[in-house]
């Protein structure tokens, strides 16, 4: 599934230029196709069609794993699910093989969302918020600081790997990101958060916020046939690397189960404290 540093790598080749040299803010939506109708959550299909239609893309950003296209009246908001991806195109090129849905703009360009699971949502809404709002704080936020995870951690009697991938306790991370911070913060994904002491926190405030910049940096991880360009894959050091030995200390890489999802970790430098241990 893509996660914070794929979904904004997508909304910034949007904004700027994709490999087509062109960008989506400004132009204006001619055609409308709903190719699957049920990748669209809201308004009706009819509706969205009659809406959507000239329009005009004025920005695009993310919030969490949502991608956020402003309107000139409304506001579509697509969330890739496992597999979705968003291409420029231009008129002429052959179509993908699992495009849900297709925008098309003045001048022979196409916004296409392929998909090939099927689990990706769109929702066109004047009020964002009403999705959007049970999202938790973006992690890379200047306002989201380290004492405030400290505090968010302080009533969560959870295992610390899946209070990360909740999105309403903090946005945008998914498997790999919360594998790799916990990794760097030394903590052990089957850690209680409320046990957490603030040094702790902070430490990994700091390397939540380390990897998905690096991960921005290096346009996400290209881990799944669907993104390209991303090679974030190439420095990732335990996600995936089972059996492979930690950079840090040489240790055996090792891949357990923690709340129904693969998990990375290196025993020595994530070691499972109990209650009483320093």
């Amino acid at each position: 599934m893509p996660e914070l540093p794929e979904v904004e790598t997508i909304a910034r080749t949007l904004r700027q230029a994709g490999p087509i040299g062109q960008s989506i803010i400004g132009q204006r939506i001619e055609g409308a196709q709903l190719l699957w109708e049920r990748t669209l959550v809201t308004p009706s299909p009819a509706e969205f069609k009659r809406r959507i239609v000239r329009q005009s893309i004025e920005d695009v950003s993310r919030r969490g794993k949502y991608l956020v296209l402003k309107l000139s009246h409304d506001v579509l908001l697509i969330h890739l699910g496992m597999s979705g991806d968003l291409l420029i195109e231009i008129d002429s090129q052959a179509p993908e093989g699992h495009v849900r849905m297709r925008l098309n703009f003045e001048g022979g360009y196409r916004l296409c969302f392929n998909d090939p699971r099927k689990f990706g949502r769109v929702w066109l809404t004047s009020e964002p918020q009403a999705v959007l709002a049970k999202l938790g704080p973006e992690p890379l936020s200047p306002s989201f600081t380290s004492e405030d995870l400290y505090q968010r951690l302080q009533p969560r009697n959870r295992q610390i790997k899946p209070l990360l991938l909740d999105q309403t306790f903090i946005a945008g991370l998914g498997n790999i990101y919360a594998d790799e911070a916990l990794h760097l913060a030394k903590i052990h994904p089957l850690t209680i958060a409320s046990t957490l002491d603030i040094k702790q926190a902070e430490r990994l405030w700091h390397s939540i916020r380390q990897v998905l910049e690096e991960g921005i940096q290096r346009n996400g991880a290209s881990i799944d046939w669907v993104y390209r360009g991303g090679d974030f894959q190439n420095y990732f050091q335990v996600y995936h690397r089972t059996g492979e030995t930690c950079p840090v200390c040489g240790t055996t890489i090792e891949r357990i189960i923690v709340g129904q999802r693969s998990t990375h970790i290196c025993p020595t430098c994530q070691p499972l404290k109990h209650a009483g241990q320093v």
